[in-house]
């Protein structure tokens, strides 16, 4: 009777993992991709980053403060969705129209529908398709790489691997990143290395991305095209790397996973194959991001046994 016992409310048990923690290595795993965009295409990538990251961090400061909000700049969700919408962007982006995006992903997505946690879709994916709308041109406006050492005429307005000839791209320039493209979607070994180490570090399952690949590589194939050149080209890795797998926005079931990954894969290919735009990723996770609740809904498993009713209960 000497042992005293202490009741609380859950949860009992308790990870080491916050927000903070997930968030940094998200960081850390866009650190390759962020590197061979800055290798690749200069320091106007690098100007391209930090404009983002700096005016997310802005604007999630002064959107908290005007609502009157416990800051959260601290749990550095606003500088994943700044790496991420400057990595979906081209190195020839005026950075005030980068800015615009930003907005748009922290005001308007995220801090409008009540803060990190609360926004049904993508912000970073949200923003890249609201300045794709707004501004067409500047959004498809290509560089080569290394176009900063090259003769700037002959280097900007270059094609992408989706729109390029068969053949213009080998294996090995998906690879390494050697063609034009957003920042972070041409270096395939960087955002494969991001990947394995969100893994391993158990921030995100690998379910999502690798249902999301292996269904647009079948689906490709069974289209009559390059499977492995579909999914190296374009922003498939990046998208089901580091935005298909977003806590927030994808579902928490097993085979909720599977089905959000089959959709996005079927829908990024058919996008790429019979729409008037050459890629399809964006659109295709916003579509399904706004489907989980349905699929989670579908997926949530059953408990076991029925509640028994006491006598003279009806």
């Amino acid at each position: 009777m000497d042992n005293k016992l202490y009741v609380s409310s859950s949860p009992h048990f308790r990870s080491n993992s916050s927000t903070t923690k997930i968030m940094l290595d998200v960081i850390i795993a866009l650190i390759p991709a962020s590197i061979a965009s800055i290798v690749f295409f200069g320091i106007r990538s690098l100007v391209l980053i930090s404009t983002c990251v700096a005016t997310c961090l802005l604007c999630e400061y002064l959107s908290r403060k005007i609502l009157k909000r416990d800051n959260t700049i601290s749990d550095l969700s606003a500088v994943v969705t700044g790496l991420l919408l400057a990595l979906n962007l081209p190195v020839t982006l005026n950075p005030f129209i980068a800015m615009f995006g930003c907005v748009v992903a922290i005001v308007v997505v995220k801090q409008m529908f009540g803060g990190i946690g609360m926004n049904f879709v993508n912000p970073a994916i949200a923003a890249r398709i609201v300045l794709f709308v707004s501004f067409p041109t500047a959004m498809t406006k290509w560089a080569d790489p290394f176009f900063y050492a090259k003769d700037a005429v002959d280097s900007v307005a270059s094609a992408t691997p989706l729109v390029a000839e068969n053949g213009a791209y080998s294996y090995v320039d998906l690879l390494i990143g050697n063609c034009s493209g957003s920042l972070g979607e041409t270096c395939a070994i960087a955002l494969l290395l991001g990947g394995v180490y969100l893994v391993l570090r158990k921030v995100i399952s690998p379910i999502i991305p690798c249902v999301y690949i292996a269904t647009s590589a079948l689906l490709s194939l069974i289209l009559g095209q390059d499977p492995l050149y579909q999914v190296m080209s374009g922003g498939l890795l990046l998208g089901a790397i580091f935005m298909a797998t977003d806590y927030t926005t994808s579902p928490i079931t097993k085979w909720g996973k599977v089905i959000f990954a089959v959709g996005c894969g079927v829908l990024t290919i058919l996008l790429r194959t019979y729409s008037n735009m050459p890629e399809g990723v964006s659109f295709s996770i916003i579509l399904m991001n706004i489907l989980v609740p349905l699929i989670e809904k579908a997926t949530t498993p059953k408990a076991f046994g029925k509640i028994k009713k006491a006598k003279g209960d009806k």
